[in-house]
């Protein structure tokens, strides 16, 4: 009987390594889908410009479609990126290919550590908590915090009215306020504390996928998209952002239910159980991360299995019930924060319809080029369930209106899931891509300087 690996190697999405002539449409279609991404993106930097000048207030900078402004530099500190970049390009595949699945794995992680912190080091150390330490910040609002009960029960008070909370805490869930002042009050404040923790949560995003994909369509494709998972332009948005440590949050409730369905009995009840205390985790960090339900419906259903989602679900039932009961009502809390944007400069003044394509745009940015070439890879398969449901995802995402601007952030819980296109590319690319991959971070690293 044929090994998983082996089996996936004949009917996964890496049966078609792009090596029979019949791959050769496949090649045409990854080149038309890297030049279309090409032209959106700077399409929508002429637009923005030429809106700009017409008075029109984007809110953005003038690094359209991206949030941040142009200025060109080279600092001692770039060596960093370029040596991650050079080091992982030559031995990554490798490793891939070879390493043992659980030492894969922890160097997944590592490199998705060190690629996102060798990249904002462009600027000094000093750029890993500069984004952190704005007023417009979760830490700004820490020391407003005396008791977490009060906290709890009056959230919902100041979001609209004054004292109103800072910029992100009153357009958010009080989870992550929560969490900076418990780590405050332990002797973990400040922002190099909070760096590690968006750092290091925003790392975990990496294996996390890497892990779904291997339950989804087998270790072979797990293994071809391993080196694009921690190396991709997204890792500009880990260090660091809140949006982070949501994305690995996530990441993490997502993986846990796909292999709650790929087991039965005690073992993958608990595995839903781990999956629905993430998943609902994430409701009281971001109220936009709702739509990672579509994501997590998706891996277990896939499967062809219903039990985890009931028994994840109940458990996101019983923290909305025990926040509700802790005097904190979530569905106002979205309500009012609905207001909020609504009212705001950014919703009045940016025009919507620019932002059906410039979000697209970021997005594309924040993937990379290798990561759109492996659309012309795609089959039909449980693998393709994950760009399905971040497409569903995306569309929603876009007609709500809300998410408009500094999409390259908040849409990174949603990107990850992206990334494993990636390895579908032919096996003799792959090094090809992870330079292509590199090249665009580094590149926006030195000619931007990102507001995230």
């Amino acid at each position: 009987m044929a090994s998983p690996v082996e089996q996936s190697r004949r009917t996964g999405p890496a049966a078609d390594g792009g090596d029979r002539p019949r791959s050769r449409p496949r090649w045409i279609g990854g080149g038309v889908a890297v030049f279309a991404a090409v032209l959106l993106v700077a399409g929508c930097a002429v637009w923005g410009g030429w809106l700009d000048a017409r008075g029109h207030h984007l809110h953005l900078g003038n690094a359209w479609p991206l949030s941040g402004h142009w200025e060109p530099r080279i600092t001692r500190w770039a060596v960093a990126p370029v040596l991650v970049a050079a080091v992982w390009i030559a031995w990554g595949p490798r490793v891939a290919a070879r390493a043992p699945w659980r030492r894969l794995t922890a160097l997944v992680y590592l490199v998705a550590v060190a690629w996102p912190v060798a990249l904002a080091s462009w600027d000094g150390p000093g750029a890993l908590t500069a984004p952190l330490t704005t007023p417009y910040e979760y830490l700004h609002d820490v020391p407003r915090v005396t008791d977490l009960s009060t906290f709890l029960a009056t959230y919902n008070d100041h979001v609209m009215d004054p004292p109103r909370w800072t910029t992100h805490v009153s357009g958010h869930p009080p989870g992550m306020l929560g969490l900076l002042t418990v780590l405050d009050r332990i002797g973990l404040g400040g922002p190099e504390w909070a760096a590690a923790m968006c750092i290091g949560a925003g790392a975990f995003a990496a294996p996390a996928v890497l892990s779904t994909v291997r339950v989804l369509s087998g270790e072979e494709t797990a293994r071809r998209a391993a080196p694009f998972l921690p190396a991709a332009p997204a890792a500009l948005w880990i260090a660091t952002s809140a949006d982070a440590f949501f994305a690995g949050v996530a990441a993490a409730g997502v993986c846990a239910l796909a292999h709650a369905a790929a087991r039965t009995g005690a073992r993958g009840d608990a595995w839903a159980v781990a999956g629905g205390l993430l998943l609902g985790g994430c409701l009281f960090l971001s109220y936009g991360l709702t739509l990672i339900g579509v994501l997590a419906v998706a891996v277990v259903v896939a499967q062809r299995r219903f039990r985890p989602l009931v028994v994840g679900g109940a458990v996101v039932v019983v923290l909305l019930l025990a926040a509700a009961l802790a005097g904190f009502d979530w569905f106002t809390g979205l309500d009012l924060a609905t207001q909020r944007v609504r009212a705001g400069r950014g919703w009045i003044e940016r025009p919507e319809w620019y932002f059906w394509f410039a979000n697209i745009a970021a997005l594309a940015v924040a993937v990379g080029p290798a990561t759109v070439a492996g659309l012309a890879w795609l089959r039909r398969d449980r693998f393709a369930v994950l760009p399905g449901a971040v497409a569903v995802i995306l569309a929603v995402a876009l007609a709500s209106g809300l998410s408009v601007g500094e999409t390259e952030r908040i849409y990174l819980p949603f990107a990850v899931w992206l990334l494993p296109l990636a390895g579908l590319i032919p096996v003799r690319a792959a090094r090809f891509g992870l330079a292509a991959q590199a090249v665009t971070a580094i590149a926006v690293t030195g000619f931007l300087v990102l507001w995230w």
